[in-house]
């Protein structure tokens, strides 16, 4: 119960306009481990805890050569408990592992398997080898024996290969972790795999060593003007556009208690939505009469099942013709539309919130 305590309340998703993996906590360290990969390319991503909340986190050190990477997020997490890293430089065949983590962008889950190999060589380098579940989106997050002990960062699983999942050893982290007592948080390092150093300014060789840095990992991925079109309509609606991305052209947030989707549909049309409200369990026809004649144009309101929509849809070459501003505009306000929405329906006929709604807000 302990560890499921600690896995569950440490363990976090990472967002960002690429896609999602996984990370979790050091309270000791205030600082999110994940994988290198799972961020390259960002400096700034989003954490997301399994209660919906999202934190801003910047990318602070990165080491390509470990795959591991240092977040550090805005917000207070000491309420968090601490995981321990393990005092053993090794694991054993046959020993119990559970991996913890958002699979394939999912609600979190842990699964449970066995070390299949301590010791495994792959390109130059030696990960624990599992048989527990791994997926994409595992990526970054912990594995733990059974007393409750870091054993390593999950990092992969190879292609079209069933019960066979990969981690880095706690013995790297805690290497590296001993290594970051001068770290500068408030930048963007990397540290050199050869003499160690830690790097702020883009360089092509380690300054120290001269060692030749791994190339591309000062770049930053540019947003396409799609996106920028997308995330200026979302910072007007008062939300930071990092804490929506939840990859490629697509987001997810709340404005108020409604949740907005925002993505591309067949590379033509951009569709905003927002499930807002279910129907009530009795007396419909009121309800039913209201979607059918309500006037909220340029939306539409519709029905999948029980669940009430309120959506929006444009051509993508209207984002880059005379009616754009408009067109943003309309995004931007179909968010306060949304939340304002759901607070009337729930009043006028009694329908509930939506189950994606964000009750506390």
């Amino acid at each position: 119960m302990i560890m499921e305590q600690n896995i569950f309340n440490t363990v976090y998703k990472v967002n960002h306009a690429g896609g999602s993996g996984s990370c979790f906590y050091l309270k000791n360290y205030d600082l999110f481990v994940t994988n290198y990969h799972v961020v390259d390319g960002f400096r700034e991503v989003a954490l997301q805890d399994n209660d919906k909340n999202r934190f801003y986190a910047r990318v602070v050190l990165v080491n390509p050569a470990k795959d591991i990477a240092f977040l550090k997020a805005e917000g207070d997490f000491s309420a968090l408990p601490e995981i321990a890293l393990s005092a053993l430089d090794s694991v054993s065949i046959g020993q119990k592992i559970n991996v913890a983590g958002y699979p394939f962008g999912m609600p979190f889950t842990v699964t449970e398997g066995t070390v299949s190999s301590p010791r495994q060589l792959i390109n130059d380098s030696y990960y624990i080898q599992t048989d527990a579940a791994v997926n994409p989106g595992n990526s970054g997050g912990p594995m733990f024996n059974d007393s409750n002990e870091l054993v390593a960062i999950t990092v992969s699983k190879l292609n079209n290969a069933d019960n066979m999942g990969f981690g880095i050893p706690v013995t790297a982290l805690r290497e590296l972790l001993e290594q970051i007592g001068d770290l500068d948080t408030s930048v963007y390092n990397v540290q050199c795999n050869s003499c160690d150093e830690f790097i702020s300014d883009e360089e092509e060789y380690c300054p120290s060593c001269g060692d030749k840095l791994p190339s591309n990992v000062f770049q930053e991925r540019s947003l396409t003007d799609l996106a920028v079109f997308c995330e200026e309509a979302i910072q007007a609606m008062g939300i930071n556009p990092v804490l929506a991305r939840v990859g490629y052209e697509s987001w997810v947030f709340h404005k108020g208690s409604s949740e907005i989707r925002m993505f591309v549909y067949q590379r033509s049309y951009l569709f905003c939505t927002s499930p807002i409200n279910v129907l009530p369990k009795k007396n419909l026809e009121p309800v039913l009469t209201y979607l059918l004649n309500a006037e909220v144009k340029p939306y539409q309101l519709g029905l999948d099942g029980n669940q009430i929509y309120l959506s929006y849809r444009i051509h993508i070459s209207d984002i880059f013709s005379d009616f754009a501003d408009e067109v943003q505009k309309n995004i931007t306000d179909m968010a306060f539309k949304a939340d304002e929405l759901d607070n009337y329906l729930m009043d006028t006929f009694g329908c509930e919130l939506s189950e994606y709604a964000k009750n506390d807000a």
